[in-house]
């Protein structure tokens, strides 16, 4: 996780916006760096959160919470390209996750915004563990720039 200041783009809020957010604080989601079509979120280690199958080590971290951390940092980063991210409106039409190897320990999401239209926003994903890139994603987001009844 980074010591330094987060450049958040124009979305301060960030951290509220988690907190609000039953299943994203549940998760203690934590934003380790925001830029202009750019997202890296992190998930510490939670047993919780692995399926119990007796490695040695850590068990692997069940595949939907790295679908949701590849779905949230995708979401993070195409807020960034609304002139107020924090009113942001946008929804997931597509989500497709591959997965590489068991997700271990902490997971460290990157998402790049491929494109970001008008009203389609697309990115593209790599979350990496204890043992390296674990699933890479891609999203689809319905964009609505003009507030969530606009066109």
């Amino acid at each position: 996780m980074s010591d330094g200041p987060v450049d958040a783009s124009g979305w301060p809020e960030w951290e509220s916006f988690v907190q609000r957010h039953g299943y994203l604080s549940w998760l203690d989601v934590e934003v380790d760096h925001l830029e202009d079509g750019r997202a890296v979120l992190v998930i510490e280690r939670n047993e919780d959160f692995e399926n119990p199958v007796g490695n040695d080590g850590h068990d692997p971290v069940h595949g939907g919470i790295v679908a949701t951390l590849i779905d949230t940092s995708s979401a993070f980063a195409l807020r960034t390209t609304f002139e107020k991210p924090s009113e942001a409106f946008l929804t997931t039409t597509d989500l497709n996750v591959s997965y590489l190897r068991p997700a271990t320990g902490d997971l460290r999401a990157e998402a790049e915004v491929l494109r970001a239209g008008g009203s389609t926003g697309v990115t593209e994903v790599s979350v990496t563990g204890a043992d390296g890139e674990a699933a890479v994603g891609r999203t689809t987001y319905r964009l609505f720039r003009d507030g969530m009844g606009g066109e």
